[in-house]
């Protein structure tokens, strides 16, 4: 793709945290090559599209957009890149409007990432600042596990992990530049440091980061970690949050199911649902409030009313705080796909309707205990809206004259549909 000082380019990202930050990285690099970014794609000269597969929906929603770009930019050179080619090449490449696709590994190439250091993949993306006023670190990529339902390790390969100094000297640049939290994301974080020398894991990963950054950074400014695995969270689990002086207090667990059927069926029998309850009230000796997100899958082939049940049961007992259904979504090339005991697609939605009820209930029983806190930290995205600590959305009052990115302490005040109202503490600074 030809790229050439002075144009106009407009980057859409699609799915998950990690393709966020492969955006980030590919936008340092152009703008570093003299490319400018617009925020009008009617206007931009390249529009990228940096794809996701994880469901069907999502193969919908970027022929939508590259539908939408067609019609309102005049001779964009449009590329598709990442997981959907990997996925379905050929259905890509032929929507009208798609100019160039690259694979996942075509991505790195995107800014002549390579050509700078040689290697790949992830010397080749590295971040000094963010586009948003909290940062996600891609730490680790791929799966080798192999889920039935799940296409990743098609579209991203095995597991890959970064360097435990890259991760912290990338955490330094981002502090430097004014980020005050930021999240250590990939793709399955239970499979990191196993190609590793010496071998490691998240865990003693999370310890180096708050061995290397809490003796100045406590207090003022907070690490959150991405999606985890149950089968991750044990002993040294919970030892190391207990340790840490960084972590916010806030959990999010791929749980999928709490039917030990389905969770073999799905190729995840390597955990027991029902050990997270054991452990979260372990962990709120530490953290006696905290925000707990979970994914689940409703409606997954084999998946019985009593299957359902148990599921619906589990996350009854759970102190949930927000989560994100999917009804099941067959994904072709996946085991899964060719499983015969599907389940009517009225009835996944119905399930998946019954869990997000269930867990709004939880969600609204939160923000009334978190009416009755003193105090709250928000870090401001911008002068009216920020997300406290708990991973709850707040609407901010009083905060007019703060800039974006900091660290604010906030009273709460009231409910809002997204989360909280709250303002800004008076006669206090932004940390």
């Amino acid at each position: 793709m030809r790229r050439e000082p002075g144009q106009l380019f407009f980057l859409v990202t699609q799915g998950c945290k990690v393709n966020q930050y492969e955006s980030q990285a590919i936008r340092e690099t152009w703008i570093a090559q003299g490319l400018v970014e617009t925020w009008d794609p009617g206007l931009a000269d390249i529009v990228l599209i940096n794809s996701c597969a994880v469901t069907e929906r999502a193969i919908l929603d970027l022929a939508k957009l590259v539908r939408g770009f067609a019609a309102i930019c005049p001779k964009p050179w449009t590329v598709v890149a990442g997981c959907a080619v990997e996925a379905d090449p050929e259905r890509v490449q032929g929507l009208p409007g798609v100019d160039e696709t690259l694979t996942q590994k075509g991505k790195w190439d995107l800014g002549d990432l390579t050509s700078r250091t040689g290697e790949a993949p992830f010397s080749a993306f590295t971040i000094s600042d963010y586009n948003r006023a909290r940062a996600v670190i891609k730490v680790q990529d791929g799966c080798s596990h192999g889920c039935t339902y799940c296409i990743i390790p098609t579209t991203r390969g095995t597991s890959v992990s970064r360097d435990p100094g890259q991760v912290i000297a990338e955490c330094r640049r981002l502090l430097s530049a004014g980020i005050r939290e930021f999240a250590l994301c990939g793709i399955n974080l239970r499979q990191y440091g196993r190609d590793l020398s010496p071998r490691m894991d998240f865990w003693d990963l999370l310890a180096g980061v708050d061995r290397a950054l809490a003796p100045e950074w406590a207090g003022r400014a907070r690490l959150r970690i991405g999606s985890l695995e149950p089968a991750d969270l044990h002993a040294k689990a919970l030892a190391s949050l207990h340790a840490s002086r960084l972590m916010s207090p806030h959990l999010h667990i791929s749980l999928q199911s709490g039917s030990t059927d389905v969770l073999r069926r799905m190729g995840r029998g390597h955990y027991d649902p029902t050990d997270i309850a054991t452990f979260l009230a372990d962990l709120r000796g530490h953290w006696p409030v905290f925000g707990l997100g979970a994914d689940l899958i409703a409606g997954f082939p084999g998946e019985t009313d009593s299957c359902f049940q148990e599921t619906l049961e589990l996350v009854s007992r759970l102190p949930l705080t927000y989560a994100h259904v999917f009804p099941y979504s067959e994904r072709p090339g996946t085991p899964a796909a060719n499983f015969k005991d599907a389940v009517p697609g009225h009835l996944r939605r119905e399930r998946a309707k019954i869990l997000r009820q269930v867990v709004e209930k939880k969600r609204l029983e939160f923000l009334r205990h978190l009416l009755t806190r003193p105090c709250m930290e928000v870090v401001l995205e911008d002068t009216s809206t920020g997300m406290n600590e708990f991973y709850v959305e707040c609407r901010v009052e009083g905060a007019e004259n703060m800039q974006s990115r900091s660290l604010v302490p906030v009273a709460p005040l009231g409910i809002s549909p997204a989360g909280l109202v709250v303002r800004a503490t008076e006669n206090t600074a932004a940390l």
